[in-house]
C-alpha cells in the first residue's frame, strides 16, 4: 500500500503502527529512506515511544562496525537506505537470516525521491529484496509513504513490482502558507555577448535569511549545493555581524511580512551581537555527530537560521519553523512542496519564498505562478527495465542466490534478453539449473546506484596524499577537470591535474573567489525513431541516438556577483553515450520565409535548444544537468533543421520520453519563457546556457521566438 497525503499529515504514525505491531508479534520491520538524516530522525522518534521489546537501530555508513554485528543478531526494527541494502544487507543475506525469516513489514518512506536512474536502481533493489525474503520463507507487506507522489498507486506498483492500494484522503489540520516568488534584480555587470547579469540567488537568499533571523523568525534556507550552503550561512552571519558593528542600517525585505515567530526568542538572542552564532550550514559531508547536533539545535530554537542542501528536505521533524527560503527552482513541484512544507509543521502559519536563479525555468515560473499553484505534482519517471540498470542487478541477484527461470517474472519482461547478453559478455554462466555469478569481484560494484556507471575517480590532495572523496567517472570531465573548483566538507580546492588513465584528480587547497562551469560540444546521430507525429509544419520524434560529447573549456564566474571572468580551454577526450532523445524538425518550406527575412536560423535553433533544455524539468522529474541538447540548421540524418534534447544517462532515463508526451505544453512554455524575459538580445535567464561549449554563440532571441511560433502555429 502507499500512503500519499500531505506534509505533516500523520504518515509516520500510519506506517509505524503496522511496523511496531509486527515487531511486538515476534516479527521484524525494515525501514528504507533516501537520506541518513531522515533515518536518524525516525530512530529518535521510535526511541521516544519507549516500546517494551523494541530494539530499533540505524544501519548505514555512519554505524560503527562494532555495532553492526549486534544489529544483525538482535535488532527487530532496522532503519537503513537503498545503498546499504544494495551493498550490505542483500549480498550478506545469510548473516541476516533470522531477520529475513521474521520480516513482516517493509516501509519505503519519502518514496517520491526514487525517480530517474536512481529510482530505477532502487526498483531493482526492491525486487532483489523480495527474492531474498522468498528464500527465507517470508512475504512482507510493503508500505510506501509520500507527500508528493503523482498517481501514487501506479508509481508504487512500478517501484515495487507489486499491486498496490492507495490511501490518499488527508483530513489533517494545517496552517496557511504565504508563498512569495522573488526575482533578483539585474545588475550593471555584463556577461557573454553583453548580456545583463542578474544578482545571484544565493546572495539574495543570504540577505533574506539575515533579515528573517533578525526578526526572530526561525528559517530554513534550501540551496542547490554544499558550497552554496556554506556560502549562504557565512554571508548571512557576516551581514548580521556588520549590523551589530553599526556598519550599515538594516534594510527592509520589501516583499511580504513574515508570520509572527512561533515562540519568543530566548533572552540571549535579544542581543544583536549573538545573532550571527545562531546561523549555521547543514549538508552531507559533515560528521554524523555534527549533523545530529545541528538538528537538535534547530528543534530546540538554539539555531534560528539554517542553510541546507536537500538533506533536510525529506520528512525530518523540525517542528516550529516559521519560514523557508528556496534558492532556485528545486527541480520538481514535488521538491518545492516538500521544502515549503518544512515550515508550519506544528500547525502554525508560515512563509515560503522561491528565489529565482538566472535560468529560463526560474524566470518562467516567477512570471507564470499558475504553473506552480493549483497544479498536480509531476509524474515520477523511472525505467526499471533499462538494460544498463537491470544488467548489474541481475548479476548482483545471481551472486546472492543463483537465478532460475521462475525468478525472471520478478525482474520484468526484458530480463531474459539482458541475461543472454550478460552470459555473452562472460559476466554470468548459464547452467541447467539457472544463471550463476562465477567471478571473484563483488557483483554489487557493477551498479553505481546514485551515479551512472564506470570506475569512480579518486580526488587526492597533492600535498598530503589524503583521499578526499570520489566522483563517478561520467561526471569527472565536468566536475574535477584541471582548473575546476572542488569543495569538500566546507574546504575549497583547485584541481591541478585530472589523470583519467589512473582515475585520479589531484587537488590543492585554495580560496578562489570564483566558481567554475564545464562547457562541452556535442555531436548526435539518430539510431532509430520509435515514435513520431506531426507538430505544426514539422515533426516530433522520440527514439534512440548516439551522442558524442567533449568537454572543451570551463567558464569562471565570480561568486558574489555572477560576473564571468573568462573561459579556459581544456584538452579532454570525447565520450560516447547511447541514449534516448526527443527531437523536432522543420522542413525547408516552413523556414525559408524566415531565412529570406534575414533570420539567423542556426542562432534561432540554438537559442530554442537552450531554452527548451531549461524548461523540460517543469514537465519531467529531472534537472537540466540530467539532459543535454544539440541543434543544427541541417542535420545529416534528418536532412532538416533539427533540435534534439537527450537523456544524459546511458540507455536513457525517461526524461526525453516525457518531453515527447508533453511536447506541446513544453515547447509553448519554452516560448513564453523567452518572451517574458526583460532582456533585449538574450541572457542566462532565457537563452544562454552555462555549459554551452560554443560560448553561447550564435544565439538569436527574436529568431527563437519566431521559429517556435512557426513550429507551434498549427496547434494554437
Amino acid at each position: 500500500m502507499i500512503i500519499a497525503t500531505g506534509t505533516a499529515s500523520g504518515k509516520s504514525l500510519a506506517y509505524q503502527v503496522p511496523a511496531l505491531s509486527s515487531v511486538l508479534d515476534g516479527g521484524t520491520a525494515l525501514y528504507l529512506t533516501p537520506t541518513k538524516a531522515l533515518a536518524a530522525d525516525q530512530l529518535r522518534a521510535l526511541e521516544a515511544l519507549d516500546v517494551p521489546g523494541l530494539r530499533a537501530a540505524a544501519y548505514d555508513g555512519d554505524t560503527p562496525y562494532e555495532e553492526r554485528a549486534w544489529i544483525r543478531r538482535h535488532a527487530n526494527y532496522v532503519l537503513t537506505n537503498p545503498d546499504m541494502l544494495h551493498r550490505g544487507l542483500l549480498p550478506g543475506h545469510a548473516r541476516w537470516s533470522g531477520f529475513w525469516r521474521r520480516l513482516r513489514t517493509v516501509v519505503v518512506d519519502e518514496c517520491h525521491g526514487y525517480r530517474g536512474v536512481f529510482g530505477s536502481h532502487v526498483a531493482q533493489i526492491l525486487r532483489r529484496l523480495r527474492r531474498v525474503c522468498t528464500r527465507y520463507g517470508s512475504s512482507p507487506v510493503f508500505v510506501l509513504a509520500s507527500a508528493t507522489a503523482s498517481d501514487p498507486g501506479a508509481f508504487a506498483t512500478r517501484l515495487t513490482g507489486l499491486q498496490t492500494a492507495e490511501v490518499t484522503t488527508d483530513a489533517s489540520p494545517r496552517g496557511s502558507i504565504t508563498f512569495a516568488l522573488w526575482e533578483p534584480p539585474l545588475t550593471d555587470l555584463r556577461g557573454e555577448g553583453g548580456a545583463p547579469v542578474r544578482r545571484p540567488a544565493a546572495a539574495e537568499t543570504a540577505d533574506l535569511l539575515a533579515d528573517l533571523v533578525l526578526d526572530g523568525t526561525r528559517t530554513l534556507a534550501f540551496v542547490r549545493s554544499r558550497r552554496a550552503a556554506e556560502s549562504v550561512a557565512l554571508s548571512a552571519r557576516a551581514r548580521l555581524s556588520d549590523l551589530a558593528s553599526g556598519m550599515f542600517s538594516r534594510p527592509s525585505p520589501g516583499m511580504v511580512t513574515p508570520p509572527p515567530p512561533s515562540r519568543t526568542a530566548p533572552a540571549s538572542l535579544t542581543s544583536l551581537a549573538d545573532l550571527p552564532g545562531r546561523i549555521a550550514a547543514y549538508r552531507a559531508g559533515y560528521l554524523a555527530e555534527e549533523r545530529r547536533g545541528l538538528e537538535r539545535a534547530l528543534r530546540s530554537g538554539d539555531l534560528l537560521g539554517l542553510a541546507t542542501t536537500n538533506a533536510l528536505e525529506l520528512g525530518v521533524d523540525v517542528s516550529g519553523l516559521d519560514a523557508v527560503l528556496i534558492a532556485g527552482w528545486p527541480g520538481t513541484r514535488a521538491s518545492l512542496w516538500q521544502q515549503a512544507g518544512r515550515a508550519g509543521r506544528a500547525g502554525q502559519d508560515a512563509l515560503a519564498v522561491l528565489i529565482a536563479r538566472d535560468d529560463p525555468l526560474d524566470t518562467y515560473l516567477v512570471h507564470h505562478p499558475e504553473a506552480l499553484f493549483g497544479r498536480p505534482v509531476e509524474a515520477i519517471v523511472l525505467d526499471p527495465g533499462n538494460p544498463y540498470v537491470l544488467g548489474p542487478h541481475l548479476c548482483a541477484a545471481a551472486a546472492e542466490i543463483p537465478l532460475t527461470e521462475e525468478d525472471l517474472e520478478i525482474f520484468g519482461p526484458t530480463s531474459k534478453e539482458v541475461l543472454a547478453s550478460l552470459v555473452g559478455d562472460g559476466l554470468l554462466r548459464r547452467r541447467p539449473s539457472g544463471w550463476f555469478w562465477t567471478r571473484r569481484e563483488r557483483a554489487t560494484d557493477l551498479a553505481d546506484i546514485r551515479g551512472s556507471g564506470g570506475a569512480p575517480v579518486q580526488v587526492v590532495e597533492l600535498s598530503t596524499g589524503c583521499l578526499l572523496g570520489t566522483v563517478d567517472e561520467s561526471s569527472a570531465h565536468t566536475t574535477v577537470h584541471t582548473g575546476a573548483v572542488y569543495v569538500h566538507q566546507g574546504e575549497t580546492f583547485l584541481v591541478t591535474e585530472l589523470d583519467l588513465e589512473a582515475g585520479v584528480a589531484l587537488v590543492e587547497a585554495g580560496t578562489p573567489d570564483y566558481t567554475t562551469f564545464a562547457r562541452d560540444v556535442t555531436e548526435i546521430s539518430v539510431l532509430e525513431s520509435f515514435r513520431s507525429h506531426p507538430l505544426g509544419p514539422g515533426e516530433l520524434h522520440f527514439g534512440s541516438v548516439e551522442v558524442t560529447r567533449q568537454v572543451v573549456s570551463y567558464l569562471k564566474r565570480r561568486l558574489q556577483s555572477g560576473e564571468p571572468l573568462g573561459d579556459e580551454a581544456l584538452d579532454l577526450p570525447p565520450r560516447t553515450l547511447r541514449t534516448r532523445a526527443v527531437w523536432w524538425t522543420l522542413p525547408a518550406s516552413a523556414i525559408s520565409p524566415l531565412a529570406e527575412a534575414g533570420l539567423d536560423l542556426g542562432g534561432a535553433a540554438h537559442a530554442a535548444e537552450h531554452a527548451s533544455i531549461g524548461m523540460l524539468p517543469l514537465f519531467a522529474t529531472c534537472d537540466r544537468w540530467d539532459i543535454g541538447g544539440v541543434s543544427t540548421e541541417l542535420h545529416a540524418d534528418t536532412g532538416m533543421l533539427t533540435v534534439f534534447v537527450y537523456d544524459g544517462h546511458e540507455g536513457g532515463a525517461g526524461f526525453a520520453e516525457r518531453g515527447f508526451s508533453r511536447a506541446l505544453e513544453w515547447l509553448t512554455a519554452t516560448r513564453e519563457a523567452i518572451a517574458s524575459c526583460e532582456c533585449e538580445r538574450g541572457c542566462p535567464s532565457c537563452i544562454q546556457s552555462p555549459k554551452c561549449g560554443n560560448g553561447n554563440e550564435p544565439l538569436d532571441k527574436a529568431g527563437a521566438l519566431r521559429l517556435l511560433a512557426v513550429l507551434l502555429s498549427m496547434n494554437g
